[in-house]
């Protein structure tokens, strides 16, 4: 453990001046960081503000006096670094995962029930703690000392932000000593900014003429993924854990108890937390959080539920996107009153009108709302909400400006009710309807759709293209660079050096991060092409089944209805997108141009695969597969895996520190295999 930790909360004697140099700056460096500590993570300072500032002086004119003994994780070096050329990208230990969102107390209920039955258990105890509106990070410690930070990014993959993070006082560079603290240790948190820190950053931007940020999230995000990290270390950003990733160590049995040990290490945790015996605890927790809510000093929008033993978290298991054993029980909107000045409709990427209120501005939450979306022609039929009209704007799930009604003013004289348009606003070309839909027939040919196809193209999600936003792609459109998705793999420097924006080093990197596009995986190709209803998980499903996109090109819609999860309305979808010529030309045309899909073999028949039948269910930690590998292996030799032990279950693999699953296995008379025995049995199913 490296020796310049602090041992223990108990203050110590400043040595005196005549002692040695080096002994006062570690005193004053230890002492520092106590301080911060006992603020920060027990929130019980034992000195003034102002004592805080004379020992962190004392400590920055000794090192300015000998430079030669400065190190570089001394509280004064929270500063910043030289500015990066980009950010780097890192590769979580664990998949970061989102979390189902619920608003209704009847759909708490519900959770929890599901939570009784799938555990076979009428009792319950929860933990329930803040949703943090800010940036999702995890960390990761060795021997006590922060060496990595990143962004959530895709849940998968984040970006490297370590220099940023390292300039936040919240956040502990070393942890305890004196609490032995694991040698490993990866941490879910979340970087936000607190309200009154985020008003005075806004009115000194508005002061010096700087557009002003639109609420602590924003702030928050765009103070952390700076390129300069000496930005960052002039925004008053913090850090609160909330949960053990990986850890070297045998972790606590709950994640009560997880929150107690990270904070005994060191570490900032959520200060308004509780431990709820049953359900109803967890509703009259929430019901009083939400009433107090404006007086937090940071914003939150609901509070994260999680059933509190780990074993049994381990037992429900995870879905593809979320954690089965926690959800996020959301506060009810923000309302605001305000006038619809006017109705427009907006084209979306898969050429769906939408049709937006445009507000007088108004204050919601922190935010100032100009615009609201209307849903559908139907939704606002339904509401009745037309141009002039007095309604009440909220923001749904604090994100998404919506109305909620309309108010009704004696005497109003009313305008005439809104009506979708016969023609595209964008392109002109005639409009279709779909259901509750109306739809552009111009495909690519309409701009809106083109910019919208391209911006999804070129998503983190599908092909990520880094450097190909929003802003660039309008660009790339209006002056008619390009045309089709196609015409990306055609750019050259000529092209992109006259825009807005561009110079040599932003040119390299954007036609470098065009070409590395070039080879992609098949269901990451699917998804960039924006078919209609076909998300990453359907895509998925797709790449999986028939193994090619030829393959797939071919199908019609009647084998697409044979994939289990595909239903009528995506085969439709499906069917009607590879009919289409131009869609077809854009596809040839990509290949022409180097476009490679890494596709995998299509299986004969699913019931010939090895596995095929089989169900297995994990427990405990893996060395030489992850979760999710673990998985792909043994669908992709036809069996299912499942996170509950049951009868049914052909095997149950038991990694190191197994869990509750292990002894229901063998109780049940399920044979249980080693890693290295599943290892080889997924060998022997790929060789044959």
């Amino acid at each position: 453990m490296p020796p310049d930790l602090f041992d223990n909360l108990s203050p110590s004697r400043r040595p005196d001046s005549s002692a040695p140099v080096s002994e006062q700056l570690d005193w004053l460096r230890q002492e520092i960081r106590r301080h911060d500590y006992l603020y920060y993570v027990k929130d019980r300072p034992e000195i003034s503000d102002g004592e805080y500032d004379r020992l962190f002086k004392d400590l920055s004119e000794l090192e300015t006096a000998h430079p030669n003994l400065v190190s570089d994780d001394s509280p004064t070096q929270r500063v910043g670094a030289p500015p990066l050329a980009e950010l780097g990208k890192v590769k979580h230990e664990r998949p970061m995962l989102s979390l189902d969102s619920i608003v209704d107390v009847a759909d708490v209920l519900a959770f929890d029930q599901r939570m009784k039955r799938e555990l076979e258990h009428q009792h319950i105890e929860y933990t329930v703690e803040p949703k943090f509106d800010g940036l999702s990070i995890e960390l990761v410690y060795e021997q006590g000392r922060l060496v990595r930070g990143s962004t959530r990014g895709d849940g998968t993959t984040g970006e490297d932000v370590t220099v940023n993070l390292r300039t936040i006082r919240s956040l502990p560079l070393h942890l305890r000593r004196d609490s032995s603290p694991p040698d490993h240790l990866a941490v879910r948190g979340e970087v936000y900014m607190r309200l009154d820190d985020f008003h005075a950053l806004n009115r000194t931007m508005t002061e010096r003429g700087d557009e002003a940020f639109a609420n602590p999230r924003n702030a928050a995000a765009g103070s952390l993924r700076q390129l300069d990290s000496t930005i960052t270390a002039a925004r008053p950003l913090v850090v609160t854990c909330y949960e053990a990733m990986a850890v070297s160590t045998t972790p606590p049995d709950s994640h009560w108890s997880e929150l107690d040990a990270l904070a005994e290490w060191g570490l900032p945790i959520p200060s308004h937390r509780r431990r709820c015996l049953t359900i109803e605890e967890v509703i009259a927790f929430h019901r009083e959080t939400e009433q107090v809510r404006d007086n937090l000093p940071y914003e939150i929008d609901g509070l994260v539920v999680k059933v509190n033993r780990r074993d049994w978290q381990e037992q429900l298991g995870f879905k593809s996107r979320s954690p089965r054993w926690a959800i996020a029980f959301k506060f009810a909107p923000r309302k605001e009153i305000t006038v619809v000045q006017d109705i427009v409709v907006s084209v979306g990427r898969t050429g769906t009108l939408t049709p937006v209120a445009l507000l007088r501005p108004v204050e919601v939450g922190g935010v100032t709302i100009s615009r609201a979306t209307l849903h559908n022609a139907d939704e606002v039929a339904r509401k009745d909400i037309r141009v002039g009209d007095t309604v009440k704007v909220e923001r749904a799930g604090d994100v998404i400006p919506a109305i909620a009604e309309r108010i009704p003013i004696p005497d109003e004289s009313r305008s005439d009710p809104f009506t979708m348009p016969d023609h595209c606003p964008v392109c002109g070309s005639a409009v279709a309807r779909e259901g509750a839909y109306y739809y552009c027939t111009g495909q690519s040919g309409c701009v809106a759709q083109l910019k919208g196809a391209i911006e999804h193209f070129a998503s983190k999600q599908a092909l990520n293209i880094e450097g190909l936003g929003k802003k660039t792609v309008a660009q790339l459109v209006d002056q008619k660079l390009v045309g089709s998705l196609a015409d990306l793999y055609r750019l050259t420097r000529d092209h992109l050096l006259p825009l807005e924006g561009f110079a040599e080093k932003s040119t390299s990197l954007l036609l470098e991060a065009i070409e590395q596009s070039k080879t992609v995986s098949l269901d990451r190709f699917l998804m960039g092409l924006g078919i209609r209803q076909v998300g990453q998980h359907i895509a998925k499903v797709l790449a999986r089944e028939f193994g090619t996109l030829d393959t797939i090109m071919e199908a019609d819609e009647a084998r697409f209805l044979m994939v289990k999860e595909i239903g009528p309305e995506i085969s439709a979808s499906l069917a009607s997108y590879f009919r289409e010529e131009s869609n077809r030309r854009v596809i040839a045309q990509l290949r022409e141009l180097g476009l490679t899909l890494t596709e995998q073999a299509r299986s004969a028949s699913p019931k010939s695969l090895p596995l095929a039948g089989k169900t297995f269910v994990f427990t405990g930690g893996l060395d030489r597969f992850s979760r999710d590998a673990a998985k792909i292996l043994v669908e992709r030799l036809g069996g299912t895996v499942s996170s509950s032990v049951s009868k049914r279950t052909s095997f149950v693999v038991a990694g190191h520190d197994p869990g509750s699953k292990l002894e229901q296995a063998q109780k049940l008379g399920v044979a249980v295999l080693s890693e290295q025995a599943f290892s080889d049995l997924v060998k022997e199913g790929n060789a044959s």
